[in-house]
């Protein structure tokens, strides 16, 4: 499956020995401020199992950042194909989460510039979407910081979550592969 590397990381497929990792990352609360809860173990594992089910069905996915310097595993970056219950659907959105030791290190947006590249460059998409609760602001500026424009008429209310979540509203985000290349591709804007 494939591995892209950017300058100070790998972004691999997900391995059996990231499951702790994951579930760690799953159950921290300042990590999950913007999502509806925590995840437990059970509920881990069966996203654990969705992303590797993504990545063997369409080769690509949200990839393990891991550090080239050390090999500790940071987060994740990647690329996924949406839900069908989006209204925006059929779409491949961009996303990330990394683990609190490693914000502020610029590490989501150098993954994003490769996993973009690897977007237009490879698969050949025409755009790439990104969606996030309007709070998250350390999200949103990963979106400007890699040449992203707000797409206000694809905002959206996440049907997951319960019509009273602070968290149901969702801004979203769009890089078209023109606007990619035109900012100087790989390098970002």
């Amino acid at each position: 499956m494939t591995r892209l590397r950017s300058e100070r990381l790998i972004l691999r497929p997900w391995e059996e020995r990231d499951r702790d990792f994951w579930a760690a990352l799953n159950a921290d609360p300042e990590v999950m401020r913007f999502f509806e809860k925590v995840r437990n173990r059970a509920e881990s594992d069966r996203v654990f199992a969705r992303l590797e089910a993504h990545f063997v069905r369409h080769g690509f996915g949200f990839w393990v950042l891991e550090r080239r310097l050390d090999g500790e595993a940071v987060g994740f970056t990647g690329l996924q194909h949406v839900d069908r219950a989006l209204p925006f659907a059929p779409a491949v959105e961009i996303g990330w989460r990394l683990k609190r030791s490693a914000w502020g290190e610029g590490y989501a947006s150098e993954a994003a510039r490769a996993c973009l590249a690897y977007a237009f460059d490879v698969l050949r998409l025409e755009k790439v979407v990104s969606f996030a609760v309007p709070a998250n602001e350390a999200s949103l500026a990963v979106m400007r910081r890699i040449g992203m424009q707000r797409a206000p008429e694809l905002d959206f209310d996440h049907p997951f979550l319960p019509r009273n979540s602070p968290l149901r509203r969702h801004i979203t985000w769009l890089i078209s592969a023109e606007e990619w290349r035109r900012a100087g591709a790989a390098g970002g804007p």
